[in-house]
C-alpha cells in the first residue's frame, strides 16, 4: 500500500516492535524505561508521573515496586508534606538508562542504515509535524 498513513502505521509498529524487544533484554517494559528516562532529569513526586506520563496510578505503582525492588528507583516521603512520595533514580538506574539509550540507539542504527545525515535531519523534522492526534485541530499541549 502506498498510503501514507498506513506507512507511518507499518514503520511505527517495526520501531515500537524492536525497542520492546530491546527493553526485553534489559528485563524492562517501556512503563518501567519511561519512568527511568523521567526520573534521568532529576527527582520527581509520584503524582507528576502519573500526571507527565500518562500512567494510571495504580500501573505507576507497580512500575515503581518494579524499578525499587530492581535497585533502579527509590521513593520516600516528601519532608515538606508527608502525603507525597518523591521518586528518585539511583546510581543502578542512571547505569540503566546509559543501557537503555545504548539499546535504542541499536535499534536506531539498523532501522535508519539506509538513510545518511542529512535525510535523518529531514525525516526528524517532519515527523516533529505531525499531528499527535487525529480527531482533533490542532493538538493541545495537554494532548
Amino acid at each position: 500500500m502506498d498510503r501514507l498513513g498506513f506507512l507511518l502505521a507499518r514503520h511505527g509498529g517495526v520501531a515500537s516492535l524492536g525497542i520492546q524487544k530491546a527493553m526485553a533484554r534489559l528485563g524492562l517494559g517501556h512503563r518501567h524505561c519511561a519512568v527511568l528516562l523521567r526520573l534521568d532529569e532529576g527527582p520527581v513526586s509520584q503524582q507528576f508521573l502519573v500526571e507527565t506520563l500518562g500512567i494510571d496510578p495504580s500501573l505507576v505503582v507497580s512500575v515503581l515496586n518494579d524499578l525499587e525492588r530492581a535497585q533502579l528507583a527509590l521513593r520516600r516521603r516528601d519532608p515538606e508534606d508527608r502525603r507525597r512520595h518523591i521518586v528518585e533514580i539511583t546510581s543502578r538506574g542512571l547505569a540503566t538508562v546509559g543501557s537503555i539509550h545504548e539499546a535504542v540507539s541499536a535499534v536506531e542504527r539498523e532501522l535508519f542504515a539506509d538513510l545518511d545525515a542529512d535525510e535523518l535531519a529531514q525525516l526528524r523534522d517532519l515527523l516533529s509535524r505531525v499531528r499527535e492526534c487525529v480527531d482533533q485541530s490542532p493538538c493541545s499541549a495537554a494532548d
